[in-house]
């Protein structure tokens, strides 16, 4: 009998040598740009809601993410459970009339309450039905779960497949939806391709710099109170369709999600595509590529400085961002003309004519020139200008005649 359980384990332990030598790979370090827009959502303390295919590597991000914060992970699959393991189970205890029937909490949330600290993992969420949604919206909102409160260090993420690929899935219900911050999760071709040859990446992620705190809430508070100021609409603005309310979409909530998220981006010094990630997620694509225009233009020079002291201008690289600035300088002239600050609009537009493309100039220059009064002098600097313009207007010219003006 002995001789017959032998051999068994002698080839297990074989498959056990082959397992072995197929998980030992190594890492590389390689930006990501969804781990971070992640890291930095949940390091301000927002829910987030990770929308993805099936099997693309949500789980593995949590995991890294998880073990980069030092906290344990904690995953829970909502679309198994009932509305009472969110809610709590009623326990009748000695005397009800006077003590009332506790709420008892589930064995998940009473080790997290015990750790003090940990990433609370909702998968599935696209397949819990509505009612474990709606029993789930204390959980995200207020941080209990029956009777226990989650203390501060507890972080909740979720993981949802688009209802396309999920089996008898369920829209978000809009009260649910606009509480989280959604990152759409996508896999990298070449992640994948050199991992399956051994080599995963790890990311680096982001530090928020102490210094920068101040600086980084009053920029957010700038940001977003300068184009709700100018854009009041868009304060609240629940999308007709229910696919549309099951994602993310402009209320006060979400805008104060917003606020935090572009301080937290700021301070970490963060790129631009990831903070275009966190606010696209948060209010929704149209009024996030609102304020991300917005915050371009935040940072732009003012047109009076720039008439003051055209020989110190530092115009934008951005060729779009330079343009709004070319054309302020202009409006500022036509606002309040005269002379000197004629000529010195024909300064800056030199400067943009050495740094930059001509084209720019093209309709800055027409404009500023047709302001010009009777007794004002001609600089020399516009023949250079008038030049440029001219070999413009022939290319586009020609360009239209080949039928490349098309675009």
């Amino acid at each position: 009998m002995s001789a017959f359980l032998t051999v068994p384990q002698n080839r297990l332990d074989v498959a056990a040598d082959l397992l072995a030598l197929l998980g030992d790979t190594s890492t590389e370090s390689r930006p990501d740009p969804q781990l971070e827009a992640l890291m930095l959502a949940v390091s301000a303390d927002l829910p987030v809601l990770l929308w993805g295919e099936p099997g693309i590597g949500k789980t593995a991000a949590l995991t890294q993410l998880a073990d980069a914060l030092a906290l344990p992970l904690t995953t829970v699959i909502a679309s198994v459970h009932e509305p009472s393991d969110f809610a709590g189970l009623p326990v009748v205890g000695d005397d009800p009339a006077t003590q009332g029937v506790p709420m008892a909490p589930p064995d998940w949330a009473v080790r997290l309450v015990e750790a003090g600290r940990g990433l609370l993992f909702l998968d599935e969420l696209s397949t819990a039905p509505p009612a474990v949604q709606a029993a789930l919206l204390r959980v995200v909102l207020e941080r209990r779960v029956g009777a226990l409160r989650l203390p501060p260090g507890i972080r909740i993420v979720a993981a949802a497949n688009p209802r396309s690929s999920a089996a008898d899935g369920w829209e978000l219900s809009p009260p649910l939806a606009n509480r989280f911050v959604h990152l759409q999760w996508a896999h990298d071709h070449e992640v994948v391709v050199r991992g399956l040859g051994g080599t995963w990446p790890t990311a680096p992620l982001p530090r928020l710099d102490p210094e920068r705190l101040p600086d980084a809430v009053a920029f957010a508070r700038r940001a977003v109170c300068e184009l709700l100021a100018a854009r009041p609409n868009l304060v609240h603005r629940m999308p007709k369709t229910e696919t549309q309310r099951g994602g993310a979409w402009p209320s006060p909530r979400s805008w104060e999600m917003t606020l935090r998220l572009i301080a937290f981006a700021t301070a970490a010094g963060t790129s631009r595509e990831v903070l275009s990630m966190l606010v696209r997620g948060t209010v929704g694509d149209g009024p996030g590529l609102e304020l991300l225009a917005s915050v371009d233009r935040m940072d732009l020079p003012d047109p009076e400085v720039l008439l003051a002291d055209p020989a110190e201008a530092v115009l934008p690289e951005r060729g779009d961002l330079r343009q709004v600035v070319l054309d302020g300088v202009v409006a500022a002239v036509r606002n309040r003309p005269d002379e000197a600050r004629w000529n010195a609009a024909w300064a800056v537009l030199t400067l943009a004519l050495d740094t930059g493309a001509p084209d720019l100039v093209v309709v800055p220059a027409a404009t500023l020139a047709s302001l010009r009064q009777d007794d004002w002098q001609v600089p020399e600097t516009i023949e250079r200008l008038a030049g440029a313009v001219s070999l413009t207007q022939r290319a586009d010219r020609a360009l239209a005649r080949t039928g490349g003006g098309g675009r």
